[in-house]
């Protein structure tokens, strides 16, 4: 579709799916098609615009992120066929170039975001695997081979007029690695509701960051839309409002609702467009970005309720 100033863009490439996991394993190709099916079938389709990723190296963005010797490890994994980097998080021949394609793909979208400023679009939607929440400096685990978000938060922080970078994390499960690439940097912030106890064990609300800018909500197993409510009006709300971030990036996960195996919180599919609209009241500009979810069916409804809302003209 010829862009417009009602589009919201998907950033979204068929090769994020040679990210091969293995058979049964839940975070597989089969999720982003799903969600590509329901996006694209849906009486919204003309309001989206599909963009490829664009051929950016990444490598500074990452290197200055990560251990410049994990990333070189992981570049080596996959060259040599693949294998693992623990006992749920494998690497096939194709995982290196996907996960840089990933993290381009959401530098894409912050430049995305941000040169639409003055026109004030509602933003976008960065359609990408491998995840990347629980990528830590120095490994990579959960599913997770680098760390998107943050790196992405890094990088709007180098752009002109951006002092104040927040993450909001509403995966099911905490995002240790983010958490522990940008919680030391006073300009950014990060935010997380997750089930506890659930994987990884991190995230317990005593951790606070370095410059008390990060925010953490542990919600219970059996959580509903009416208690995420409550921890965005008294926790995330007034956290990220008076840190006053110039960008939100989402890590949007979808694991969090009633249907998804990996997790106990019982959040209906719809129940994410009440969240995205929140998500307007803390920065003029909002981009979105996939990480778990493993039910297709829930995932695809889910993602279909982000895009919905961040569309409404009412929010």
């Amino acid at each position: 579709m010829t862009p417009s100033m009602s589009s919201f863009r998907i950033i979204y490439s068929e090769r994020f799916l040679e990210h091969n996991t293995g058979p049964g394993h839940p975070e597989n190709g089969g999720r982003l098609a799903a969600v590509v099916a329901a996006l694209r079938g849906h009486p919204m389709a003309p309001q989206l615009e599909w963009v490829e990723p664009s051929d950016r190296n990444p490598l500074p963005w990452i290197n200055a992120v990560h251990d410049p010797a994990y990333v070189l490890a992981l570049q080596r994994i996959a060259e040599r066929g693949g294998g693992r980097l623990d006992a749920d998080t494998p690497v096939s021949a194709a995982s290196y170039d996907t996960a840089l394609l990933a993290v381009a793909a959401w530098l894409d979208g912050v430049d995305h975001v941000l040169q639409g400023v003055s026109a004030r679009p509602p933003g976008g939607f960065v359609l990408a695997r491998p995840p990347g929440h629980h990528a830590e400096r120095d490994c990579g685990m959960g599913f997770c081979l680098l760390s998107n978000a943050a790196i992405a938060a890094h990088y709007a922080l180098a752009q002109p007029g951006i002092d104040r970078v927040a993450i909001l994390d509403w995966d099911v499960h905490h995002g240790n690695g983010t958490q522990q690439l940008v919680g030391d940097h006073p300009q950014l912030a990060y935010c997380s509701l997750h089930q506890m106890p659930a994987y990884p064990g991190t995230g317990q609300a005593e951790e606070t960051g370095t410059h008390q800018n990060v925010c953490n909500i542990p919600m219970a197993p059996g959580s509903i839309l009416r208690d995420y409510q409550i921890g965005f009006n008294q926790q995330v709300l007034p956290f990220l409002r008076q840190f006053q971030p110039d960008l939100l990036l989402v890590s949007a996960g979808y694991d969090g609702t009633a249907a998804d195996p990996l997790a106990g919180v019982n959040l209906e599919p719809t129940d994410y467009g009440v969240l995205t609209t929140a998500c307007y009241d803390i920065a003029p500009q909002v981009l979105f970005g996939l990480e778990g979810g493993y039910d297709y069916q829930a995932l695809s409804q889910a993602v279909l309720a982000t895009v919905a809302a961040a569309l409404s003209p009412g929010r």
